[in-house]
């Protein structure tokens, strides 16, 4: 049995040394030192022994079990080093290589349009105000003073939810809630989408943006109005732009009046993009009508203020020569990469 004691030791010895994996080790325990094992079937096998050979035997027997037992554990950490410098060197980075490239959005000509518009109103003293796309009748058409029969009230103008619930077809329908929850004085500027029953073609379109410009206080008057507008429009088109306001007629307003600036294309020498005229409308605005003022609670006797819509999709296609207002919903980078 010493013998065999021997030969097992050996044999553990170089098939130890041989291993090349952590579960092949774990074999070799199993066969030697486990349950089982080899070693533990000695040591089971020595209670029929005299009592100064088992003393012997037993001395042997776990001095290879210790060995074995030694040798497995030193071949386990060697393999445990391996596998470690293995995985190390198949992540490593190297560190010198160039990155790769970040691509940064862009922003849309539309937002940057409306972000341009509100930062020139806001270093005016104006406040963004926001109102919801989905409105009343009342704010949308009564309280702006729109006759009964205004085609714009038309199903085939305005979407409908129910008889009294719209998709707001212009801003100008918070201007009957900023009055009833604002305290006057106040400037604001009304970012937002609207929404009309447009087939779309290459300048019309259901789902639109529009920016809306809104000032009540004391002795506003159109003199107020001109000059504001004037200070955009050099600041949007350029400071050599000139204005010019024509009369026009909006429910809300009145006076009223059409806005053109000079055509930034050509300077006012006419070309295409202003059809030869030199100039290129671009908004409509006016005096706050009493009746509008009247609907949101506003004394008529002490304040007046001015209000003024612009379309920017109109603006980002003038300023930026788009031919179809179309490719500004498309989503097609190649086209909205153009605009950074």
């Amino acid at each position: 049995m010493q013998e065999r004691l021997n030969e097992m030791l050996e044999e553990a010895k170089g098939l130890i040394e041989g291993a090349g994996s952590i579960s092949e080790i774990e074999e070799l325990r199993v066969k030697y030192l486990g349950k089982k094992g080899q070693v533990t079937e000695v040591l089971k096998s020595m209670g029929k022994l005299p009592p100064e050979e088992k003393k012997e035997l037993g001395k042997s027997a776990n001095m290879v079990k210790g060995q074995i037992d030694s040798l497995i554990t030193e071949k386990t950490a060697e393999l445990r080093e391996k596998e470690k410098n293995a995985r190390l060197a198949a992540e490593k980075i190297d560190v010198t290589e160039p990155g790769k490239e970040v691509k940064f959005g862009v922003k849309h000509p539309i937002t940057q349009i409306i972000d341009e518009v509100v930062g020139i109103f806001k270093s005016m003293g104006y406040s963004v105000y926001e109102g919801p796309d989905v409105d009343t009748v009342f704010n949308t058409f009564d309280g702006l003073n729109s006759p009964p029969t205004h085609p714009s009230r038309d199903m085939t103008d305005t979407f409908y939810v129910t008889k009294d619930i719209v998709l707001r077809p212009h801003t100008s329908s918070a201007e009957i809630r900023a009055e009833k929850e604002l305290p006057v004085p106040y400037k604001i500027v009304i970012p937002g989408r609207t929404y009309r029953c447009d087939t779309p073609d290459a300048t019309h379109s259901h789902t639109f943006h529009q920016i809306e410009m809104m000032v009540i206080g004391e002795n506003i008057t159109m003199a107020d109005l001109k000059g504001s507008l004037d200070h955009m429009a050099k600041k949007l088109f350029g400071p050599e732009t000139r204005t010019k306001f024509r009369p026009h007629h909006f429910p809300f307003t009145e006076p009223s009046a059409e806005m053109d600036v000079s055509c930034f294309k050509c300077g006012g020498k006419g070309c295409n993009v202003c059809k030869g005229s030199g100039w290129i409308e671009i908004l409509g605005c006016g005096m706050t009508h009493p009746h509008v003022h009247r609907a949101g609670g506003i004394d008529t006797e002490k304040y007046t203020g001015f209000a003024v819509g612009m379309g920017v999709e109109r603006i980002a296609m003038l300023k930026y020569g788009i031919d179809d207002i179309r490719l500004l919903y498309e989503n097609d980078m190649r086209f909205i990469e153009q605009f950074k």
